[in-house]
């Protein structure tokens, strides 16, 4: 069993200090590393499936979470309001009024439909102190998000085109969904009284689910507030699940903001607001990730993709040049030459880098490498440039197999 808390911290990925405060972790170079390369990932992927970013404030004045509804459902779970003039401002609990708005800055036609919009933006939840653990409960939240705008009879392309993003990105993590789950609202929970359209996006979601041909299970009092969501939940190595990814249909925030398109009569038409998230917040999704693989990351996700182990002193230079060619390709490397130890010792220290080249000085006359893989397997000496092509191609087809 991996606890992401105690291996975080072991492997320098990230920690925190009460000066910052509880629920507020920082991240330490390795741990950047992997943060930035999922986030690219993410982004390269959405970019690919037709979504285009976007960058929004934090802040937000109090009367575009009343308008929402985030300030009447939402309240418990937000930061005080912060005085500014006249005005209230909050640090946003969530990323949607932002895009409504931004949808609504600018007139759109039925020919602009589905809008996909996304963005990798922070926001913040007022969690208790008894609850915060590591990076899955957190206070500042990097939230991988985005909202499809398009008409009812786009919706349920579109969340069915959400869910094969979903399951692309598991495949490439190298995890695997414990349950899809259809929230329900339940009995005592803050929703948004509009029965109609609740049940127009339940039909829709559970249409979708059903025509994926995913086993689902129904769920009553996991619904946010303006609609039902499909979640995709993950379990951790003690059994404990937690949802990832998201799928919601939401009817509410469109009218609430007045949001509407031209459609080819010439009349005006409310869209359907898809929320779908990837992989939920970048926290919880790398916290899953050190649980999931004990560390030893995907390689195209590993902070240290490759440990290049010159023998002696005298195979320094060309561990060096290596490197600087490993860095010209885009690829994570690190010298850990013979001051760090003998070279069993420095072959069980990067037990969790995928690649590790040793040079001896058979190798260095040749330009070769011997390659050892963190599975365990050897390869015989070959050059470097071929050994460097290979694993390049591995690494930017997200591959989570670490040879052919």
């Amino acid at each position: 069993m991996h606890d992401h808390r105690k291996l975080g911290r072991e492997l320098d990925l990230f920690d925190t200090d009460p000066l910052i405060g509880a629920g507020l972790p920082y991240w330490l170079p390795d741990g950047a590393a992997v943060r930035h390369t999922l986030e690219e990932y993410i982004r390269t992927a959405e970019r690919r499936a037709g979504y285009r970013h976007v960058y929004s404030p934090v802040l937000g004045k109090r009367e575009l979470y009343e308008i929402s509804g985030h300030w009447s459902h939402y309240s418990d779970d937000m930061f005080p309001p912060m005085e500014l003039g006249a005005e209230q401002v909050v640090l946003r609990p969530s990323l949607c009024p932002h895009h409504a708005l931004i949808y609504r800055s600018r007139s759109h036609s039925y020919r602009e439909l589905p809008l996909r919009m996304a963005e990798l933006g922070a926001m913040y939840r007022s969690e208790l102190s008894g609850v915060l653990g590591g990076l899955t409960r957190v206070r500042a939240i990097q939230l991988n998000d985005a909202h499809i705008f398009c008409t009812l009879d786009q919706a349920a392309e579109e969340a069915q085109a959400a869910l094969e993003l979903i399951r692309g990105a598991y495949r490439a993590l190298g995890i695997s969904p414990a349950r899809y789950r259809l929230s329900l609202p339940g009995p005592g929970g803050k929703y948004v009284a509009a029965p109609e359209l609740w049940q127009r996006s339940t039909a829709l979601l559970t249409d979708v689910l059903d025509r994926s041909g995913l086993p689902y299970e129904a769920a009553e009092g996991e619904a946010a507030f303006y609609g039902p969501k499909i979640d995709v939940q993950v379990a951790d190595s003690a059994g404990r699940e937690s949802t990832l990814s998201t799928v919601q249909v939401d009817f509410h925030q469109p009218a609430r903001f007045d949001l509407h398109y031209i459609g080819a009569d010439g009349a005006k038409h409310r869209p359907v607001m898809i929320h779908r998230s990837v992989i939920g917040s970048v926290e919880r999704a790398v916290a899953h990730l050190v649980e999931q693989h004990g560390g030893a990351f995907p390689a195209w996700l590993a902070p240290t993709q490759l440990a290049i182990l010159p023998v002696s002193e005298a195979e320094l230079p060309n561990a060096g040049a290596l490197a600087r060619r490993c860095t010209g390709l885009g690829l994570r490397a690190e010298i850990a030459g013979p001051e760090r130890g003998t070279l069993g010792a420095r072959i069980r220290e990067a037990r969790l880098v995928p690649y590790q080249a040793v040079i001896g000085a058979r190798e260095a006359v040749d330009d070769h490498v011997a390659l050892r893989l963190r599975d365990g397997r050897r390869h015989d000496p070959q050059p470097a440039g071929d050994v460097l092509a290979r694993i390049t191609a591995l690494i930017e087809a997200h591959s989570t197999d670490l040879w052919d």
